[in-house]
């Protein structure tokens, strides 16, 4: 069946539909991993958006159980220059398309996927729409006009309530604001005795909680629609550790003084280099973010910038001068994408342990 994929600025690609027969409306971003695909479509942090994959064949692997980055996928739609119809490996369980007709996403395959990525390069990100052929594509673009996406990504995403997933190491909080996955395995893997709570839970009922640190994790939007969660942030700066990622990133920025911006097209992909100023090393990291920490408005914080983006120069993370919390903008927990940046789970871990230590010392004293 035909689709059409209209943009707010009137443009119109023909394609082929895949998936759910549905009309969706969203914010048109590109990813330009050439793997994980599965990773991308189930990542929170694309709720409402629709994602185009520059890489040119995308469900050659099929989709399993076991590396879906959340249970239910927020994505409004998937755009492909060519769908792989019959997936070849041995994990395979579904095709793309069977998996999107499930969960009722619509895709769009068969369109120049440069051709679009260069249009969002040169004029910005785009609302847009993956409908029927039969609409009239200027009633869709009027609409495409009027329409205000969703302000309220986080809430969607995040967990309506707390639960444990239990270790026998360091008590850690985990704030979900649209968490991957991957973050939790990565703490699970350092045995951490992890409590997931709401975006909006109070510095007071984090901190009843009795962490040993507090994690922020990545999430959906511009981080100045959650200001519960800025509040939280600066109830909890200076009481415990504090590592966050991506949102969290953003997030922990405004709470400590400094300001966030839009950026024309974002980071999306799983190969952007990064360097982190502290030790020299460069890493290749995973990011999906259209928002970055204003770095003029750093110059008034008591924050320090500990990374940068090698492409663009923008701040990548971020530390406090005076108490045990640092950020980051990319995804060390890396999915998809290279593992180069996991060591920030282990820097963590050893703030942790000097924080207890230096507590135990003051109550010796």
């Amino acid at each position: 069946m035909k689709k059409q994929l209209i943009l707010e600025d009137g443009t119109v690609f023909i394609g082929k539909g895949f998936g759910a027969d549905t009309e969706k409306f969203g914010e048109i971003v590109f990813n330009t991993g050439m793997t994980g695909y599965q990773e991308i479509l189930s990542d929170p942090s694309y709720c409402g958006q629709i994602v185009t994959l520059t890489y040119p064949l995308v469900g050659n692997y099929g989709i399993n159980r076991d590396d879906f980055e959340s249970i239910t996928p927020a994505i409004h739609g998937f755009i492909v220059k060519e769908v792989c119809d019959f997936p070849s490996n041995w994990r395979n369980e579904l095709s793309l398309d069977e998996y999107f007709k499930q969960k009722k996403i619509p895709g769009i395959a068969g369109i120049d996927t440069r051709k679009l990525t260069r249009i969002i390069r040169q004029y910005g990100t785009l609302k847009g729409a993956i409908c029927s052929i039969e609409e009239n594509a200027e009633d869709v673009i009027a609409k495409l006009k009027d329409i205000t996406l969703s302000a309220e990504q986080v809430k969607q995403v995040s967990t309506k309530k707390p639960y444990p997933s239990p270790g026998r190491g360091s008590r850690v909080v985990l704030v979900d604001y649209g968490m991957k996955h991957g973050i939790l395995r990565e703490l699970n893997k350092r045995d951490c005795d992890v409590i997931v709570v709401p975006y909006n839970t109070s510095a007071e009922d984090i901190l009843n909680l009795s962490p040993d640190g507090v994690m922020l994790s990545n999430g959906p939007g511009d981080p100045k629609d959650v200001p519960e969660s800025i509040e939280a942030i600066k109830g909890i700066i200076g009481k415990v550790p504090l590592f966050g990622i991506c949102l969290g990133h953003q997030l922990f920025a405004l709470a400590s003084g400094a300001n966030t911006e839009k950026m024309k097209f974002g980071h999306r992909g799983s190969n952007h280099p990064v360097k982190d100023l502290l030790t020299g090393k460069v890493s290749l990291t995973s990011q999906n973010h259209g928002y970055t920490v204003e770095e003029e408005s750093i110059k008034h914080t008591n924050l320090e910038i500990t990374h940068i983006a090698l492409n663009d120069g923008t701040i990548e993370g971020l530390q406090h001068k005076e108490y045990p919390a640092f950020t980051v903008q990319y995804h060390p927990e890396a999915s998809p994408g290279p593992e180069d940046a996991n060591y920030l789970f282990d820097r963590f871990m050893e703030m942790i342990q000097s924080h207890k230590q230096e507590g135990a010392a003051y109550v010796k004293a």
